[in-house]
């Protein structure tokens, strides 16, 4: 099993254990378990210039115990354990890792471990957890999210105002970081040339939400300096503020800047507006818009110089609900990965953003998305129907890939049967063309996932 609980977050439940000993009888009396039990499977057939056939089969999820609260103060822990069942072939490239621990194998660990004190409009929780911003999230989109090692304060004094300050020292990347892997035993060296060629190599992984780090993918589930994940040296961790507003009928803003000490500084800005009329017809808009520029000093990435700026517009009519967007990202060819976004974190908010293609972050890259959504209750069914159509046309960047289009069709289909509480079964498709897109070749290929989620 994978993972300890921090010596200075042991000594802080020690101490307060100490001061509340004849209160924990009812603290734990109070305390609640839950947890989700999910199966995962997924086939893709691959085509151009991978014609693999991968899969994979797991079991897993988590079981969380949060006890009750004595004086606004409280604790909780969750383990984490993906386990596979699919032993179909030996040939690693025949099996799909995002579902697995690291080099394709189970794993537990001890996910979640914090103490949380609530006094009046503040809030304070500190340890590991799972967090949810727009630039370092849980990403939870195979088997096991990804998560931090975090203090969180935030405070609703403010009419309609949430502030929020965050100071994260550690990130262990969930499964997904798997699809993103770069190995190559020639470039061990910490030279320069070396750096330069695993990050031209690792450009999908950093503009995807993960590491830019030489063989990264052994630290899924670990809880890895921040720095140290995202570009292979320790640094003093990632410094957040943030403020979101809903004093406007119909309107959300939301500003985060994200200081990643000796790595880049992040603002992330949003717009949400919505409205409706008599007749039940309900359009809205939105608008988001990420800056990052390179602070302090490393050795590493010599510059950090992006704009990525979205749009989206839709409307929710009876049962259905469609909308359409477009983005843009800017580039420079002096800066790493020729000016893209790096979100090595989990982050992953564009509205652009495929089920799986997530080339919108990319140097010059121009991206739009459609998409629809169908509920079903009407017809006695607790059922959602989604489809949708992405397309990338990419400017070119460093490593094996160069300019072209990359398109991404897909469903997902969500049913929660009334005859089984708390259960949900998902499909899921989805279908790129030319998302490795190079001189000679392309990589595509056809992708189906079936999900079942127990929450109890």
């Amino acid at each position: 099993m994978r993972g300890t609980v921090s010596l200075s977050l042991l000594a802080s439940a020690l101490v307060v254990n100490a001061m509340a000993a004849d209160s924990l009888e009812s603290m734990f009396k109070e305390g609640k378990a839950s947890g989700q039990l999910r199966a995962f499977y997924i086939d893709r057939d691959s085509s151009g210039a991978s014609t693999v056939e991968r899969d994979g089969l797991t079991i897993g999820g988590y079981l969380k115990y949060e006890t009750g609260s004595l004086n606004g103060l409280s604790a909780g822990t969750a383990f984490y354990t993906t386990n596979k069942l699919d032993n179909r072939s030996s040939v690693p490239a025949e099996n799909d890792l995002t579902l697995f621990g690291p080099n394709g194998n189970n794993e537990s660990y001890l996910g979640e471990a914090y103490l949380q004190y609530k006094y009046g409009n503040t809030a304070f929780k500190a340890g590991r957890q799972k967090l949810d911003t727009p630039l370092a999230g849980s990403d939870d989109a195979r088997m096991l999210p990804s998560l931090f090692e975090a203090y969180v304060l935030s405070n609703t004094d403010v009419k309609d105002t949430t502030l929020i300050a965050v100071y994260v020292t550690k990130f262990a990347a969930g499964t997904f970081a798997n699809a993103y892997t770069f190995a190559d035993a020639t470039l061990t060296a910490n030279t320069a040339a070396n750096r330069a060629k695993n990050a031209a190599a690792q450009t999908l992984a950093l503009t995807s939400g993960y590491s830019g780090v030489f063989d990264a993918t052994t630290m899924v589930g670990n809880f890895t300096n921040m720095g140290q994940y995202a570009i292979g040296q320790n640094t003093n961790g990632v410094s957040v503020a943030a403020a979101i507003y809903s004093g406007i009928p119909g309107l959300k803003l939301q500003l985060w800047d994200y200081y990643a000490h000796d790595i880049l500084n992040a603002i992330y800005a949003e717009a949400n507006y919505g409205w409706s009329y008599s007749s039940g017809v309900a359009p809205y808009v939105a608008v988001q818009w990420i800056n990052e520029r390179d602070v302090g000093a490393n050795s590493v990435i010599n510059k950090v110089d992006s704009d990525f700026i979205a749009a989206k517009a839709g409307v929710k009519v009876g049962n259905f609900d469609v909308y359409g967007a477009m983005s843009h990202n800017s580039s420079d060819d002096s800066a790493t990965i020729h000016g893209g976004t790096i979100t090595p974190w989990g982050g992953m908010p564009a509205y652009t953003q495929g089920m799986v293609t997530r080339h919108q972050f990319m140097a010059g890259a121009d991206a739009w998305k459609v998409a629809g959504t169908y509920n079903f209750k009407d017809m006695g069914a607790n059922m959602t129907a989604s489809v949708y159509y992405a397309s990338f046309d990419v400017e070119g960047y460093t490593g094996s890939y160069t300019v072209g289009k990359t398109t991404e069709p897909g469903f997902d289909l969500i049913w929660n049967p009334e005859a089984v509480k708390n259960l949900q079964l998902r499909f899921r498709g989805n279908f790129p063309d030319k998302f490795k897109n190079t001189a000679t070749t392309d990589t595509s290929w056809d992708e189906y996932r079936f999900i079942a989620n127990y929450n109890f």
